[in-house]
């Protein structure tokens, strides 16, 4: 990303690579500075990370079966009585299936519990069953609870160790099995009251989370590719760092939210919220899943289909940062998997 002054660097091109079970290190890490931890699964320790805790500290482990809002109670009750718990499922179980016990069991008073959120978005092929498409805008909702989104492997495993350590409810999108590192992994902290900027020094800005940022990283770095652009990282979606984006906004002709999720409902409404409170003058464009399914099929071709992958980003970033002559900056060619035109969001404070 030349042009641009980065304040969180990427690490270069050539030595990013994957990292095996991140959230299995982040637990290991956690439970040196938090003994009291202790780790609860729905029938699912294989395909979230969880097993490696599960054989390393069997009595700090409980397999509640495929039982989320019941493992939420417990979770609820065990973070009562001097445990922390850390809740893992998949996220559309968390989300859908449990929402109320993540609420009532976890929100409502006392420390609560860690829920860890599997497949998010459309990292699975199995359609509306499994896709978690629309947790962040429920989480959003619930009072207290701190929401992340992390972009790889080594924010999601500082997430973990903070948010086992943080006194009070979390809920924490994960990333399972090999997750590239974008992020230096010699960083040594999560710091949730912070957004990370990435780059700046164009008129155009994004706002990323979660697998959204690193899209949008990717959609950036694509060769060939004159569209330099600002990229924000907001890998907390609640409470929202609402200072820090409208700061970021305020600096921008133009910008461009890129997430893992429905575009109504989280980041996208997020900052259209920060937006319209604060009466900025500044255009918005939304890119995430419409109002529809998803669909099946691989992450990589989910993100075609509603024009999220690099190649749709990169030609969104030309065109708006090459606006028509009379100044009106529309997208030119097709609908981009966001918002335009209209999606300016104004008003007076």
């Amino acid at each position: 990303m030349t042009g641009h002054t980065a304040t969180a660097v990427l690490l270069p091109v050539g030595a990013r690579a994957t990292v095996d079970q991140p959230f299995a290190a982040g637990l290991h890490e956690a439970q040196l500075r938090r003994p009291e931890l202790v780790v609860l699964s729905a029938d699912l320790s294989k395909y979230t990370d969880v097993a490696p805790f599960a054989e390393s500290s069997p009595d700090r482990f409980i397999q509640v079966g495929m039982a989320e809002a019941n493992m939420m109670g417990i979770a609820g009750g065990l973070g009562r009585t001097g445990m922390r718990p850390v809740a893992v499922t998949y996220c559309v179980f968390a989300a859908r299936r449990a929402y109320e016990q993540v609420a009532m069991a976890l929100a409502t008073g006392g420390p609560g519990a860690v829920v860890v959120a599997f497949l998010p978005g459309i990292t699975t092929p199995f359609t509306a069953t499994h896709q978690g498409t629309d947790d962040l805008a429920l989480m959003r909702q619930i009072p207290g609870l701190t929401v992340i989104d992390p972009m790889d492997a080594t924010e999601f495993r500082l997430a973990t160790i903070w948010a086992v350590e943080h006194d009070g409810p979390v809920y924490l999108r994960g990333l399972r099995g090999s997750v590239m590192a974008l992020l230096d992994p010699a960083r040594t902290a999560f710091d949730p009251s912070r957004p990370l900027l990435i780059a700046e020094g164009a008129d155009v800005g994004v706002i990323g989370t979660g697998l959204g940022t690193a899209g949008a990283v990717e959609a950036a770095e694509l060769s060939g590719v004159a569209a330099p652009v600002s990229l924000l990282h907001a890998p907390v979606l609640a409470p929202f760092p609402t200072a820090a984006v409208a700061d970021f906004i305020a600096r921008h002709r133009v910008v461009v939210t890129v997430e893992n999720h429905n575009r109504s409902g989280g980041l996208g409404s997020a900052v259209a919220e920060v937006i319209a409170d604060l009466g900025l003058g500044t255009r918005l464009h939304r890119c995430g899943i419409p109002d529809e399914w998803a669909g099946a099929g691989s992450y990589d071709y989910l993100r075609r289909r509603h024009r999220c992958d690099a190649a749709s980003l990169a030609a969104l970033f030309t065109s708006l940062s090459n606006p028509p002559a009379n100044g009106a900056g529309a997208v030119a060619g097709p609908r981009l998997g966001m918002t335009g035109g209209s999606g300016m969001v104004a008003a007076n404070g």
